[in-house]
């Protein structure tokens, strides 16, 4: 059996308003998703001011929690555990460019092969798609795109905006994890691969360390989409071009899109003319225990 890493996570969100509003409308997409290496075990949110939740899943699959506080407040809490078991992933598949063309890899592929964040006769990304046009598979492609994207830009808080887009981050020369996977998606396409944006968390401490709380931050990697020698079914591979890896069992997912605007944690709105502060926390658990009990209350 294959072995499992298991995180209680809590993500606290909350707002401060220096005047009353109302009408506060929002969706959150903050449900741990479940597939074949993740498993969500718990999953609760509460609110401060209650009100009634309405949930439904989205177009890419990702479950949406909705809510509206109608009545003045000027604060607003929204907390969100879960108990989460993933394991590692496969060993991905080795195919060739060939494989891209045909008409199952095609429908498979769908929307994820359409660019949707370009920046066309850009020098900056004209020498990338060459570099990494040479790989000689679509998996060495995608292993290609994760080390050169760090190799060529830095990692920097502040260098841009949560709706830059990759011109931004060429004349920037820097940006985050979501520039980052954008920039990776609009490689892949580009050569004909499918890939998608992948919402979630890392944990980051050492796996040898056992029982650990860490704060971390939301995270985002891609998936790509390669085909499998023969009759078998093209699968998504998740990569992480900020931490040059593939993605593992540390990586919790919530869901996917084809950019970030499909994938925000939280989407709100809200009538008043209030001014609002907002303070955000991760935090992520080891647990050793992998029985029902070991719950994600603290």
């Amino acid at each position: 059996m294959t072995p499992e890493m298991n995180f209680a996570i809590r993500y606290l969100t909350k707002y401060e308003y220096d005047s009353e509003v109302v009408d506060n409308l929002n969706a959150l997409r903050v449900k741990p998703h479940g597939n074949g290496r993740q498993r969500c075990d718990e999953f609760s949110v509460r609110l401060t001011p209650e009100v009634r939740l309405h949930r439904h899943t989205d177009y890419f699959g990702t479950e949406v929690v909705e809510f509206e506080v109608s009545r003045p407040h000027r604060h607003l809490t929204i907390d969100v555990r879960a108990r989460v078991g993933t394991q590692e992933s496969s060993e991905p598949p080795q195919s060739t460019w060939d494989a891209l063309q045909s008409p199952a890899y095609r429908e498979a592929g769908g929307e994820f092969l359409l660019q949707t964040d370009d920046a066309p006769g850009h020098p900056g990304l004209d020498a990338l798609l060459s570099t990494t046009g040479a790989a000689s598979t679509p998996l060495s492609t995608v292993l290609l795109v994760s080390e050169l994207i760090p190799d060529r830009f830095e990692y920097r808080r502040g260098a841009t905006f949560v709706d830059s887009d990759i011109t931004d981050l060429l004349e920037a020369g820097a940006g985050v994890c979501q520039d980052f996977v954008h920039m990776g998606l609009c490689l892949l396409r580009h050569h004909g691969i499918a890939a998608r944006y992948v919402s979630g968390y890392l944990y980051a401490a050492g796996a040898d360390q056992g029982h650990e709380s860490v704060e971390v931050d939301t995270h985002a990697w891609l998936e790509a989409l390669l085909p499998v020698a023969g009759e078998g079914d093209p699968v998504w591979v998740g990569a992480d071009p900020t931490n040059r890896a593939l993605a593992g069992e540390a990586h919790v997912k919530i869901g996917h899109g084809r950019h970030y605007a499909d994938v925000p944690p939280i989407k709100g709105v809200y009538r008043g003319g209030a001014s609002a502060k907002l303070d955000a926390s991760v935090t992520m658990t080891r647990l050793e225990r992998t029985d029902p009990a070991s719950s994600a209350r603290s």
